[in-house]
C-alpha cells in the first residue's frame, strides 16, 4: 500500500479528512524551509504538498507566485527540492509527500530519470498542474513504475462528461479546485463544493480533497464535513512571507498549521456528536 492510500485508510479508521498543506521549496531560503517542512506532521499536516519553484507559475495567485520568486533567488530548483524531501524521509517514514508544480522542470530532467529520482528521494504523488490528462502518457507509466501517485485537477466545469477523462487515470487522490481562476483569491460557498463532491464520487471510489481560497480554521472546518481532505496552500505560504527573517520564520507557519488541524478536528467531532444526538 502506498502512503498515500495508507494515510487515507488510518484517517477514515479515525473518521476524520486529512489536512493536506502546501509550501513552496527554497521558500524563502532552503534552511527556513526544510525546518518548515520538517516541522509540518507534527503541526498536524496528514500531507505534505512540496512546491515546485518554477518561473513562470501561470495557475497561482500573488501569494504563491512571490514565494516561487523568493524560492529561485535562494537557488531553488527541482533537483534540490528532491534533496530536502530525502532530508525529510531522514526523520519521517510515513507523511506523504506530493510534489506541486508544472511540467516543465520534468520535462527538462526527463521523464523516466525524474520519476526514479523522486521515488529514490521519497516522493509519493505529482500535480502537474498543467499537464491534462490527454498529455500525460509520457509521465505516467513511469510514475506507476516507480510508485508515484498522479493527481488530477478537477474543476467546477469538469462535468459528468469529463470526469471520466479525469479521474480515469488518478490514483492517491483528486484534487478538487473549488473556484475557476487563480490560487489564494476567492472561496466557495459549502453547498458548491458539496455538490461538486457528489459529483465526484459518481466517478472514483478515490478520496476527495478540496482546495483553493481556504485560508482560515473556520473555513478549513467547513469542507472538512463534506470532504476527504482539504488543502490549504496559500494562507500557509503568506505566513511564511510576512514573517520571513524574523524570530518566527518558522512557527508563524506552524503555528498556522496548527489552527487548521484543530478546526478540522473539531468539526467532524462536532458532526459526529451531533449524529448521535438525533
Amino acid at each position: 500500500m502506498s502512503r498515500i492510500a495508507a494515510r487515507f485508510a488510518k484517517l477514515a479508521a479515525e473518521g476524520r479528512p486529512a489536512l493536506v498543506t502546501y509550501v513552496m521549496a527554497c521558500d524563502p531560503d532552503r534552511a527556513t524551509s526544510q525546518a518548515i517542512l520538517d516541522g509540518l506532521p507534527a503541526a498536524g499536516a496528514d500531507i505534505v504538498e512540496f512546491g515546485i519553484p518554477f518561473t513562470d507559475p501561470m495557475a497561482d495567485g500573488a501569494a504563491i507566485q512571490s514565494a516561487a520568486g523568493r524560492a529561485l533567488a535562494a537557488g531553488g530548483s527541482l533537483r534540490l527540492t528532491l534533496e530536502m524531501v530525502a532530508r525529510f524521509r531522514e526523520r519521517d517514514a510515513d507523511t506523504p509527500v506530493v510534489l506541486m508544480g508544472y511540467y516543465n522542470p520534468v520535462y527538462a530532467w526527463g521523464p523516466e530519470s525524474f520519476c526514479r529520482a523522486a521515488a529514490a528521494a521519497g516522493v509519493d504523488g505529482l500535480i502537474l498542474v498543467d499537464l491534462p490528462p490527454e498529455e500525460v502518457d509520457e509521465l505516467l507509466p513511469h510514475a506507476r513504475a516507480n510508485g508515484i501517485d498522479f493527481i488530477f485537477l478537477t474543476t467546477p466545469t469538469s462535468d459528468d462528461a469529463r470526469l471520466p477523462t479525469v479521474v480515469g487515470n488518478a490514483s492517491g487522490f483528486v484534487y478538487y479546485v473549488s473556484i475557476t481562476g487563480i490560487t489564494g483569491t476567492r472561496s466557495a460557498s459549502r453547498q458548491a463544493i458539496e455538490e461538486a463532491v457528489a459529483r465526484i464520487r459518481r466517478h472514483t471510489s478515490l478520496p476527495v480533497c478540496v482546495g483553493f481560497g481556504i485560508k482560515t480554521p473556520e473555513q478549513a472546518a467547513e469542507v472538512a464535513r463534506v470532504a476527504d481532505g482539504v488543502v490549504v496552500g496559500s494562507a500557509i505560504v503568506q505566513a511564511v512571507a510576512d514573517n520571513a527573517g524574523t524570530a518566527a520564520s518558522v512557527s508563524a507557519p506552524l503555528d498556522l498549521v496548527r489552527a487548521l488541524a484543530a478546526g478540522i478536528r473539531a468539526a467532524r467531532a462536532s458532526g459526529r456528536t451531533a449524529a448521535a444526538a438525533v
